[in-house]
């Protein structure tokens, strides 16, 4: 309409029929707004859904982020159990070393008293049996010495052979000296 309207003259200016115009203007205003309120429609379903997926993205970095936490928590309190356990069992070792080492010395002293003890009644022991064989010594009767054969201081002067096999109480010659001598 605008290109067929009559040119004004040094102008560029363009005579439009004036009804049309006005006409052509309410058909848009009747067709725009349609199509700018579906446009708009349109516009703010894409804003809601993206405002609705920003909302969903926060949520989801927000979960993820809790259970990062978490699991770096429970990794962290795992670790700390884990270090606190160690540190409980070297205390525990310690403590265990220490008791055995003060049971030892206690054992180590008690059974050197306990040999002390042994050994002085093991020394008293044995003095009473010297005591008591003393004693039945002197209870005991004295055996008579034997007396010697009268015979006896012979043999030494004679040079007969006494001890010789086949001895016994009948005379011998060891020597062919013609001396008999009883054995």
């Amino acid at each position: 309409m605008i290109a067929n309207g009559k040119p004004l003259p040094l102008t560029k200016n363009a005579i439009v029929d004036r009804e049309q115009a006005l006409n052509l203007i309410d058909e848009l205003r009747v067709a725009v707004p349609e199509e700018v309120r579906a446009a708009k429609r349109i516009n703010s379903e894409g804003e809601r859904i993206i405002e609705k997926a920003q909302e969903e993205a926060e949520r989801i970095v927000a979960r993820a982020q809790e259970q990062a936490a978490f699991l770096i928590g429970e990794r962290g309190l795992t670790e700390a159990a884990e270090s606190e356990s160690r540190r409980i069992i070297a205390d525990a070792e310690d403590d265990g070393d220490g008791v055995r080492q003060g049971a030892d010395e206690y054992a180590a002293g008690v059974l050197a008293a306990l040999e002390a003890e042994v050994s002085r009644t093991l020394h008293n022991i044995e003095r009473g049996i010297s005591l008591l064989e003393d004693r039945r010594a002197a209870y005991a009767p004295q055996p008579e010495p034997e007396p010697e054969p009268a015979y006896a201081s012979d043999r030494a002067q004679d040079g007969l052979n006494y001890d010789a096999p086949g001895a016994g109480d009948e005379p011998v010659d060891d020597e062919g000296l013609g001396n008999l001598a009883r054995r």
